[in-house]
């Protein structure tokens, strides 16, 4: 199984996530259904070259590849088939977010940190459901300083699983729904790593981050941190620096920041994304001619 999974990447369209082995198996699905509707054993043995899957991990394998593209179904009998023409962006009040927090070893997963629980609260026509929620054996020991910070000992995790095994759970809550975190470099960086090391699958894809869109829907914010943030909206985080706490949290901030948007005019997803990544006009300082040596005079 991980051997074919070795050659797939997870990717993210602006309708969520899919698992495709290259960018040319979404191609291959849909020139197949093209002959007719097929269910996800077909697909899996005729697309992704998975013959001897068992119903469940084919079926998993067909939602993640095709369940957020609009141009495919899933009928009443679980067959999948064609729709049409793929839409434009979708708005913003279609869409389902992920929203991640997880707490970690340390700062960087390129140097060996790891997660240690992990969180995923889904906000979806303006309710939010927590669908995740679990602490992680890292496998190496967790510093002083991180215990300190979130509470989180050694003996917390001795018994806990390790992230392999919680990896399907993982992209599960996060399969067809945007990923959204408060500073989602770091987030991102962490579930990405967790997730190419437990099931040899690579995220790829659009996502939010609620300190972007904080500094630019509440310009007069001088902070950005998520404690900066949810007091100005007046949200109070049950039990901070823990990944269930600040997954809610960052959620219902994302609510707030989404009726912001709104007020706007931002309508799609596309519009969304735009200006998280539109960048600040500086003004320019005029620049003064240095003196010649007679004006120093």
């Amino acid at each position: 199984m991980h051997d074919t999974a070795a050659q797939a990447s997870v990717s993210v369209t602006s309708g969520g996530i899919q698992a495709q082995p290259s960018g040319t198996l979404v191609d291959r699905a849909l020139e197949f259904l093209g002959a007719g509707p097929a269910d996800s054993s077909t697909l899996a043995h005729n697309v992704l070259g998975v013959p001897a899957a068992p119903p469940v991990i084919a079926d998993r394998l067909a939602t993640a590849l095709l369940g957020s593209d609009p141009r495919v179904r899933r009928r009443f009998d679980s067959c999948w088939e064609l729709v049409g023409a793929a839409r434009g962006s979708p708005r913003i009040v279609d869409c389902t977010f992920a929203v991640v927090d997880v707490e970690t070893t340390g700062s960087s997963p390129g140097r060996g940190d790891r997660v240690i629980e992990i969180a995923v609260a889904v906000l979806a026509g303006g309710s939010v459901d927590l669908v995740l929620d679990t602490l992680v054996n890292p496998e190496r020991p967790i510093p002083r300083v991180i215990t300190g910070v979130t509470r989180i000992s050694q003996d917390d995790v001795r018994e806990k699983p390790v992230f392999a095994e919680i990896a399907d759970r993982v992209v599960a809550a996060l399969a067809g729904r945007v990923f959204v975190a408060h500073n989602v470099p770091f987030d991102w960086a962490f579930v990405s790593a967790e997730t190419r090391r437990a099931l040899h699958l690579v995220l790829e894809g659009p996502r939010l981050c609620t300190v972007r869109l904080a500094k630019r829907l509440i310009p007069g914010l001088r902070s950005r941190s998520l404690d900066s943030v949810t007091r100005y909206f007046g949200i109070e985080i049950e039990n901070r620096h823990r990944a269930a706490g600040d997954a809610m949290a960052t959620a219902a901030t994302l609510a707030r920041l989404l009726d912001l948007a709104g007020e706007k005019g931002l309508d799609t997803f596309r519009e969304l994304e735009a200006l998280t990544h539109r960048r600040k006009k500086r003004k320019r300082k005029k620049r003064r001619a240095s003196p010649t040596p007679m004006e120093e005079a």
